[in-house]
């Protein structure tokens, strides 16, 4: 048994998720596509992806793509399939659609009728038919309808891929575990001394990307703490299904080992530290990252050994996001000593744009910063910021080594790396790592 498989992700993903898919099942063909990555695989392809990727966003099965002009096609199409074969009048279901460039005029009725033809279906053969389960249904459909093509998916992870069953404490504007991953993938961190060194995020929040780090450093399945739709469903029901899904998840606990290299995260809210470390223990990770609060234009870097290279892995407070506090606030209601007061706490959300042309600036007292107290390191560190702003070298005063684009949502980025050297910029070691 073989389905066609599509795995969405974030928009400038893709080439990272289509390495990720070709890793993990090296034999699969895949089709890189716009907004993710298509290949011909069985019930156990689907149960290793949902498992193992950190890129993808879900696994979806395409059960049926044919041409359409109205709802009633739509209908014919979902009624052309086999749904005995995936539920029981006992399952419940839900339709989800989504659409581009599509004549219809109402995409809830277009849902409504392939929901109607499944359960029209399945009361024909049996007498019986499913309920809808809005919340948390066993079948979750996928309609997409384009210009003049439809196709319907079944999402076999439930969920979302970016919930990895750890994160119960979060802040404002989170990001999400699937971004994090993606960071750490373009920037080629690996969690070994010889891809990427140790890591640091000054700006750590809640602790994603810390705690996305030590578990690719631990090699920690991010899937391997949360339950899956397919588990539910009819084809992965059997005795062998459920014995194979065993079996993966056992591999994958036995390949759980210790970090190689020190992880560490900071933050000037002391709320979002301690929510970081509650993360981390969720995760199975407090004991590989090192949390502390503190401003990240004031905290001295991580003490690592001399010959270890270090990252620093940041997604900073923008306007469009979470307004910055602690000493590059002060302007905007923190206390003189620098101390983050309660109007910090409180103000979350802010479409302002920050004043570049201040001397104390955050961008620019960042980089001040890095000079001092990173760049010294023999090691040497990297830093990798993902931004929405295309100034944000020139905001820092560094010139960046290299650029990619990635989405944060609704936002569209570009994650920047900056080499941090002392004086002028040096060539670069095999490593990644500046040279005396």
């Amino acid at each position: 048994m073989s389905w066609p498989l599509f795995l969405p992700c974030a928009a400038g993903v893709e080439e990272l998720l289509a390495e990720e898919v070709i890793a993990r099942l090296p034999h699969a063909p895949i089709t890189p596509a716009r907004g993710g990555v298509g290949l011909v695989g069985g019930p156990a392809d689907v149960m290793t992806l949902n498992l193992e990727s950190r890129l993808a966003q879900r696994v979806l099965v395409e059960v049926g793509a044919g041409p359409y002009r109205d709802e009633h096609d739509l209908y014919q199409l979902a009624a052309s399939i086999d749904w005995s074969a995936w539920l029981t009048p006992r399952h419940t279901l839900r339709v989800d659609v989504t659409a581009q460039r599509s004549p219809l005029r109402s995409l809830h009725f277009a849902g409504l009728r392939i929901k109607d033809a499944v359960c029209d279906q399945l009361r024909d053969a049996t007498g019986q038919r499913p309920s809808v389960d809005t919340r948390h249904p066993d079948l979750q459909l996928v309609l997409h309808v384009g210009e003049t093509r439809a196709s319907l998916a079944v999402d076999t992870s439930g969920e979302p891929l970016f919930k990895r069953g750890w994160r119960m404490d979060k802040g404002d504007a989170p990001l999400k575990e699937t971004l994090a991953a993606a960071m750490l993938a373009a920037a080629g961190w690996r969690g070994t001394a010889d891809s990427g060194g140790a890591l640091h995020d000054p700006c750590c929040g809640s602790g994603t990307i810390a705690i996305e780090a030590a578990q690719i450093a631990c090699g920690i399945a991010p899937g391997l703490k949360r339950p899956f739709a397919f588990e539910r469903l009819l084809p992965f029901a059997s005795p062998q299904m459920r014995e194979q899904w065993q079996a993966l998840k056992a591999a994958a606990q036995s390949r759980i080992h210790p970090a190689r290299v020190p992880i560490s995260g900071a933050d000037i809210s002391f709320r979002m530290v301690d929510f970081a470390r509650r993360n981390a223990v969720r995760a199975g990770v407090d004991h590989v990252i090192t949390f502390n609060g503190g401003d990240a234009l004031e905290r001295p870097a991580p003490n690592i050994a001399p010959e270890l290279h270090g990252t620093l892995m940041l997604n900073p407070p923008y306007g469009e996001r979470i307004e910055a506090m602690g000493k590059a606030g002060q302007r905007r209601g923190a206390s003189e000593s620098g101390e983050p007061t309660a109007e910090d706490e409180t103000r979350l959300r802010t479409r302002a744009t920050p004043d570049r042309t201040l001397p104390n600036d955050f961008y620019a007292q960042l980089a001040a910063h890095w000079k001092r107290a990173y760049a010294p390191h023999p090691g040497g560190w990297t830093a990798w910021v993902l931004s929405p702003d295309a100034k944000l070298p020139s905001a820092l005063r560094l010139k960046e080594s290299r650029r990619v684009p990635m989405w944060n949502g609704p936002i569209e980025c570009r994650l920047f790396r900056f080499e941090l050297v002392l004086g002028s910029a040096r060539e670069k070691g095999a490593t990644g790592a500046p040279q005396a």
